[in-house]
């Protein structure tokens, strides 16, 4: 059914029941990058700027480097979602090169340093839950200036890419693929004319992509890639498969050859995770693999004598009770049951029939306990010397403590070219080894962030690496004994954020593996604070942060925390900090909470906190205790080692206290009506098991609800969006001309019930018209993911949260002004903020500075393309000066300098005896305190100088 009957239908009332969603095609993925480009073309807001408030310091996960092996000091670091950034001064500064190009995120990136030629392969290759698709392969050939499509658009994930260092036109990728759905394009590419025609000439099953490709340094016709055999769900990930393999190629790529056989002494089978490879010459090959065979059980020891949750599962009602209560008060409290249940009171419980042992174990249960509980064996290094025919194991024993249970977001090995014993593993901290892979050291240090995702080894110098990881760029000279920290780029993963309502206003937000920060909105990035050592933005909370609430009566009180529902009530006044997660109660089952569940204070009251788990809670008193205010609201989960079937959305009327509008990750919609009762699935006609991204009680109308549907975990990139004015009884599309790519966020404008703004994974839009058409944002903003968005309502500024460049702002005062009717005026001025004088303008400070250049922006609208000329005057109408600007449809704005020329210097000192306006060091005379007035096309708004 296309979508236009689709829409008709469910207009006309028609009920459907709906396939699992699918992924979209690569003619929709290839319209959408022609739709982008239109769209942006075309908006109305296109010149509306947006500024770049940081932060910087806690950066975001890099996962490729590039370095100039003639020039150490010019590298280029890829961020996954965050896009490529050049230093020519050894990471003192970065540019980034990519802002122009249709998206931000990234695979691998390989550079062609003799002919300054770029290769980037988009789309993160790390399975995790925020690794997001490409749109092929990208190459620059001037430096990053521009960038042209050469293929493999619908690979969404790009794993290697080589250049043959004797013939750049021939290059080699290998394709991990489709995150969350099945495909065949993936393998390994080979082009041999620079991009124009590729040759898929490695392809094992449609679920197994290439997750590493590495080449001989020697010999680019020798190569070896591995293959890994995955499955993403939004509610399960296996991260291995009996494809999971390792490849060797001869002939530079052109065929493949299989090694990892039951024979070659290297794991086979189901058990076979992710592997990676170091190549330190065509023999000698050392590779990591994440080993999803489980241990022996008997391997597996108990921590301790102290009791353990498994301990509970099969335990009888009298062995329970005949337990010695001082160690089983100790289990009960390293493992947070509440204050209530302590030993007395359980074995109470437990006498009479209230509950069993198994309840103790299946309280501590979770949808995360297969994925972290599982003794599979883990990461593991092996080593073959022969070419890759038989392989054998450094090392003895387990390495413990590197992957932990995330091997699907690790898995890269590295040799020194220099000494084939010297080699590096990482995970959540990076190993270096110096015999061989026979035993590890950690080489973290304080100013190291852990999860490490890229590593380069300086061929002239190996003591000298850089080192890439969830924080950013690391540089050391001396092996990892001391590292410095190159944080300057704005590529902060933001999963949501927030702002107070002090003067001038805080902003908030949760990152991905950097905690929460707070900071203030008037901030611009530079390193002056490198003096004091004091940074503006402050870290709240650690872990990967998530949702902020505010109190709005006291901004000290702040409600956050990390993933999977661990939240708290924080005093950033006194430093105090209350652990506010909901508890179950003994014998139900546990609360089930999203990786970012949400949390909201009531408008109504701020002392009143809704938390969303599978089941919507309410606190009365700040959260210090709770109370279930719903049933189950998803479809009861389902088996898996993710967190899933958990409220995602949570939205409560400004118009009745306890109506309530709540999203779930299985695709659900309910209202609520203020009891355990009330409560109405609706949205059954919208398309079925999308995960809710938002959903918003309208703050203008009480019976209106906008939600967000968020097709990302089915590769589904269709925008899609809906409004109901009746409580969801119905609902209308408003998705528009919003390109394809999955919607994260809408937001009502508090002012004008008109204006909505909304953000997808590549692009911020705003619409005038209630969603009748959406207008692209453009200006100042790369094609990044935009996963929040807030207004501050007394400053009237829109803020988007980013996954990948930190957070961005600007003013919607124009917006706000125009959105309605007024968009058919002809011309229209907005108001210029007033002027503080300074004595200073246009002086220098000294023979060695710049003189200060004073100016103020001029916002207006046009309804077409015009020259427009205006009209500086006194109060009295006396013209001082005139300026022209080329006006495009839609949004406009001009800098005024704040200057006028001698004849206008003249006019006024003749209009006022008093006024005398002395000539500038730069030349200029400069308006003095007063008011005057900006004219153009008929319009006029005032300018004060004071």
């Amino acid at each position: 059914m296309k979508l236009s009957n689709f829409l008709l239908a469910v207009l006309l009332g028609a009920s459907f029941s709906f396939a699992q969603p699918t992924a979209s095609s690569l003619g929709e993925l290839q319209n959408s990058i022609i739709n982008l480009k239109s769209e942006e073309s075309s908006s109305l807001v296109k010149n509306i700027e947006f500024t770049n408030i940081g932060p910087t310091v806690m950066s975001g996960r890099v996962v490729d480097l590039a370095v100039n092996p003639d020039n150490s000091t010019e590298f280029y670091v890829a961020y996954a979602s965050g896009g490529l950034w050049y230093t020519n001064n050894n990471g003192i500064s970065f540019e980034p090169v990519m802002d122009n190009s249709n998206t931000q995120n990234i695979g691998a990136i390989a550079v062609d340093w003799k002919n300054n030629i770029i290769w980037v392969g988009t789309g993160e290759t790390n399975a995790s839950r925020s690794s997001y698709a490409g749109i092929g392969l990208l190459r620059s050939k001037d430096k990053g200036e521009s960038w042209e499509n050469v293929g493999l658009q619908d690979s969404h994930h790009i794993g290697k890419i080589l250049i043959n260092p004797n013939n750049p036109n021939e290059v080699v990728v290998g394709v991990t693929g489709h995150l969350y759905s099945e495909s065949n394009d993936r393998g390994i590419y080979k082009t041999t004319d620079g991009g124009l025609n590729w040759s898929h000439t490695l392809f094992v099953d449609p679920a197994t992509g290439i997750i590493d490709l590495q080449m001989a340094p020697e010999d680019f016709r020798v190569m070896y890639a591995s293959s890994w055999t995955k499955d993403r769900k939004a509610w399960n990930f296996d991260g291995n498969g009996e494809n999971s393999a390792i490849y060797k190629s001869t002939d530079a790529g052109s065929s493949w050859q299989k090694l990892t056989t039951p024979e070659s002494g290297f794991p086979t089978g189901t058990g076979v995770g992710r592997i990676g490879l170091a190549v330190f010459n065509e023999n000698i090959i050392y590779a990591i693999h994440d080993n999803q065979f489980h241990r022996p059980k008997t391997e597996v020891k108990k921590p301790s004598d102290e009791l353990q949750k498994d301990d509970f599962k099969n335990m009888s009602n009298r062995e329970f009770l005949n337990l010695d209560n001082s160690k089983l008060n100790r289990f009960l409290k390293q493992n947070g049951f509440q204050e209530k249940y302590r030993a007395e009171n359980v074995k109470n419980l437990v006498e009479s029939g209230v509950v069993k042992p198994a309840d103790l174990a299946l309280y501590l249960e979770d949808a995360n306990a297969q994925l972290f509980d599982t003794p599979v064996i883990g990461a593991e290094v092996f080593i073959s010397e022969n070419g890759g025919r038989t392989w054998s194991k450094t090392h003895e024993g387990y390495l413990d403590d590197l992957y932990y249970s995330y091997g699907y977001y690790f898995g890269h090995i590295h040799v020194s070219p220099k000494n084939r014993d010297h080699i590096y593993v990482y995970g959540v901290p990076i190993l270096s080894s110096k015999d061989g892979g026979k035993t590890y050291k950690s080489i973290d240090a304080e100013n190291v962030h852990a999860d490490h995702h890229a590593l380069w080894i300086d061929p002239k110098n190996p003591n000298h690496l850089i080192n890439g990881n969830d924080g950013g760029v690391n540089i050391t000279y001396d092996d990892g004994k001391h590292w410095l920290k190159n944080n300057t780029p704005s590529v902060g993963q933001f999963y949501a954020i927030n702002v107070d309502n002090e003067k001038p206003y805080n902003v908030y937000g949760g990152l991905q593996d950097n905690g929460v920060w707070k900071g203030p909105n008037n901030h611009v990035e530079n390193y002056s604070w490198y003096d004091s050592g004091d940074y503006p933005w402050k870290r709240l909370m650690g872990g990967d942060g998530m949702q902020v609430q505010i109190d709005n009566r006291d901004s000290n009180i702040v409600y956050t925390g990390f993933q999977f529902g661990n939240y708290y009530r924080l005093n950033l006044k006194t430093g105090e900090r209350a652990y506010i997660q909901p508890k179950h109660e003994l014998g139900d089952s546990p609360y089930r909470f999203n990786w970012q569940t949400p949390v909201l204070l009531s408008s109504h009251n701020q002392d009143i906190v809704y938390f969303g788990a599978n089941k919507l809670l309410r606190s009365l008193d700040k959260g210090n205790t709770w109370s279930v205010i719903s049933p189950d609201l998803t479809n009861g989960g389902k088996k898996g080692n993710v967190a899933y079937g958990t409220i995602t959305s949570i939205s409560e009327s400004p118009f009745q206290f306890g109506l309530i509008v709540v999203g779930t990750d299985d695709g659900n919609i309910y209202v609520g009506n203020g009891g355990i009762t009330e409560w109405k699935k609706v949205g059954d006609s919208l398309p079925q098991d999308q995960w809710v991204s938002r959903v918003v009680a309208s703050q203008h109308n009480k019976n209106r609800i906008y939600v967000t549907l968020n097709g990302y975990r089915w590769d589904d990139f269709t925008p899609y969006v809906y409004v109901s004015d009746d409580l969801g009884e119905t609902w209308k599309s408003i998705a528009a001309n919003i390109p394809a790519s999955p919607v994260n966020v809408i937001k009502e404008d508090p002012s004008n019930e008109d204006i909505l703004y909304l953000g997808t994974d590549n692009a911020a839009y705003v619409s005038m018209d209630r969603g009748e058409t959406w207008q692209m944002f453009s200006n100042g903003l790369p094609k990044v993911a935009i996963h929040d968005l807030v207004i501050q309502p007394q400053a009237n500024d829109l803020l988007l949260g980013t996954h990948g460049r930190s957070i961005y702002k600007t003013n919607v005062v124009p917006i706000q002004q125009m959105a309605g009717k007024d968009l058919n005026k002809s011309f229209v001025i907005f108001k210029v903020d007033d002027i503080r004088k300074r004595n200073f303008w246009g002086r220098s400070f000294s023979q060695w500075s710049e003189p200060v250049e004073p100016s103020t922006t001029i916002n207006y609208y046009s309804s077409e393309e015009r020259v427009v000329i205006f009209e500086l005057t006194s109060e009295k109408g006396t013209l001082l000066t005139t300026f022209r600007a080329n006006a495009e449809k839609g949004f406009n704005s001009t800098k005024f300098d704040l200057s006028i020329p001698e004849k206008g210097r003249n006019a006024l000192e003749k209009e006022n005896n008093k006024v005398k306006i002395p000539k500038a060091e730069n030349g200029k005379f400069y308006l003095p305190e007063g008011s005057y007035k900006i004219k153009a096309n008929g319009q006029e708004v005032p300018l004060v100088i004071k």
